[in-house]
Parts: C-alpha cells; structure tokens; sequence
C-alpha cells in the first residue's frame, strides 16, 4: 500500500484533526486574561468532545450500511453472495474482498472438480455394472441350457465367463485405489520378462483359443518399477491386443534401450485405430469407434494404465496404422534420469 493511498483513507481523521486545530487556536485566541483560562480550557475539551462524537456517530452510520449489508447477506440463502455484496468503502475493505472473491474462485473450482470426478465415478460405476452384467447373464444361459452339452464345455465357458468377471473386478479395484496410489508402491528393479510371462499365462487361454502368436525377446532385461502395478498396466495392454486382435493374429513384445531410457513396445497385428480417435484413447471412458462398433468396453483399461504409468515417473505412447495394427510403448527413464523426476 502506497503512503499516499495510507493518506487518503485517514482523510476524515485528518479533517477532524483540522477542525479541532482550528478550533483550538481560536480558543488560544480569545483568551485575553486569566480569569477565563478555566472557561476556555473547560470550551476547548468539550469543543474537542463534540467534534469527535459527531466523527464516531458520522463514521458509524457511514461504516454500518456496509455491515449491515453483510450481515444480512450471511444469513440469506443468496449463492452469489459476493456479487451482491456492497462496494467497499476503503481500500482494506477492497482488499478483503478480493480475498474472499479469490477465496470462494478457488472453492467453487474445487466443487466443480468434485461434482465431475463424482459424475465420472458414477458413469463409470453404470458402465462396470452393464458389462459385468454381461458374463454373469451368459453363465446363468449356460446353466439354464446345459442339457447335452458336455461338462467340459460347460466348464471352460464358466472360465471364459469368470475371466470376464476377474478382469472388470480387477479395474473396479484399480480405479478406487488410484486416488491413494502413493501410499500402495514400491519402486525397485524388477524383471520385465517375469511381468510379460506372468501376464500372458493368465491370458492363456484367450492365446489359444483365437490362436494368436506372441513372440518375445530372449536375453532377460530389467527395469525400475512396481511389480504389482506394471503387471495391471500390462494386463490391460494385452488384454486390449486380444480384444482387437483376429484370429490367427500375432502380438509382439520388443525391448529396446539408449541412453536415456528402456524402451518397451507391445505391438498387436489387429483392427488398429482411426486417426481421429488415437489422441483420445487414453482417456477416461474413451471407447471410440472400434469399442462400439467392434466389442464391448468401459473405456478405462488405457486410462488407468496411463494414470498409473505417470505415478510410477514412466510415460506412455500409442501408435496405430487403421486396418494393420496398433503398438502401445512404456517408457522407463534410467536411473540417473529417474531419480530426477
């Protein structure tokens, strides 16, 4: 605050102050003997009194229209209560209210925040629920039309179906523990060979039955990361190839390296992506029109792998020809670069 703008707001005070000099002075002046230095001593302080009560009373009912204003706006029901409120009359009044203006911006962001990550919640909550409808629909048709058909068939499509099941259950569980993901890892050197294996024996049986290829590198490599979550994130990834994926099809996993980085590239010989929906794939609820037209999807297998990518300091990237094939790369920073993230 400026000394001058100081000033300006003491300007009825230093008015009275000039008024009550003034006042004196001239007090000072009639006093021509000493016979009337009570009198004009006792004049001056109740000159000086009357002088300051009308200042108090004046500023009172100058400042109370403001609070008053004020008052009634906290009890009302007004949402905009800052767009009604009074114009303030000194610059700490303005400056409080453009705290409280910057105060309630960043509030109602944080609600508007809330209010969608809760539609969000709710949404996807209405997509799990319709696709995990699905699996459990189709196991009770096996139940209810079982008649001549072999226990072994019935049992590998109950399996068929719980895969299903495992799998939304399996995201329901990543998506409400994203929020708290700092709390839940461990980032250490762990085999990357081990993560791939892992995750494509328990897609096994999806390999054999729509006889898709996989090839991966021999030499074992190892990389900085959380053993639990790059196993869900190369779940979704594989499981998204076989989706996508025709019979007969063939994914491949390649590991690359430089200076900088690990480089991993899982890359599939499915329906690709159109060029209009690849820069949305990664988000929330994105199906685009391969997951309408083509299969069933909630949209959030990528969305949570690429969340969880970034919490563990990786990065992700997608690239795709439509009709050829689709490759997803994660990419590990050294360790000398890691540390800096």
């Amino acid at each position: 605050m400026k000394f001058l703008k100081y000033v300006e707001e003491k300007r009825y005070f230093l008015i009275l102050f000039i008024i009550m000099m003034l006042f004196v002075t001239l007090m000072m002046m009639v006093s021509s003997s000493k016979e009337q230095l009570v009198i004009n001593i006792v004049y001056t302080n109740l000159g000086c009194i009357f002088l300051a009560s009308i200042y108090i009373i004046t500023g009172y009912f100058y400042h109370n229209s403001f609070y008053k204003q004020l008052n009634e706006l906290i009890k009302s029901d007004e949402k905009e209560v800052l767009a009604a409120a009074h114009q303030p009359q000194n610059y700490e009044q303005e400056l409080y209210m453009k705290l409280l203006k910057k105060v309630h911006s960043n509030y109602m962001d944080d609600i508007e925040k809330l209010h969608n990550e809760k539609k969000e919640h709710q949404d996807f909550i209405m997509s799990w629920i319709h696709e995990v409808k699905l699996p459990i629909t189709a196991s009770l048709m096996l139940m209810r039309n079982s008649a001549g058909k072999t226990v072994d068939y019935l049992v590998d499509k109950f399996e068929d179906e719980l895969h299903k099941i495992e799998n939304y259950v399996e995201q329901a569980l990543y998506y409400s523990r994203i929020d708290s993901f700092s709390k839940d890892y461990f980032i250490t050197e762990i085999s990357l060979n081990k993560v791939i294996r892992e995750s494509i024996k328990k897609h096994s049986k999806l390999f054999i039955n729509k006889q898709i290829n996989f090839t991966i590198w021999d030499e074992e490599q190892f990389v900085q990361s959380d053993s639990k979550w790059l196993s869900f994130i190369i779940d979704q990834i594989i499981s998204n190839s076989l989706k996508y994926t025709n019979d007969g099809g063939s994914i491949f996993f390649i590991f690359e390296e430089n200076s900088k980085e690990k480089l991993l590239q899982i890359k599939d010989t499915g329906i690709g992506i159109k060029p209009e929906d690849i820069n949305r794939v990664f988000e929330k609820g994105f199906t685009g029109s391969t997951g309408r037209n083509y299969s069933k999807s909630t949209g959030m297998g990528l969305y949570l792998a690429k969340q969880m990518v970034l919490k563990l300091g990786h990065n992700i990237s997608i690239q795709s020809e439509e009709g050829k094939y689709t490759m997803i790369n994660i990419h590990f920073p050294k360790a000398d670069n890691y540390y800096l993230l």
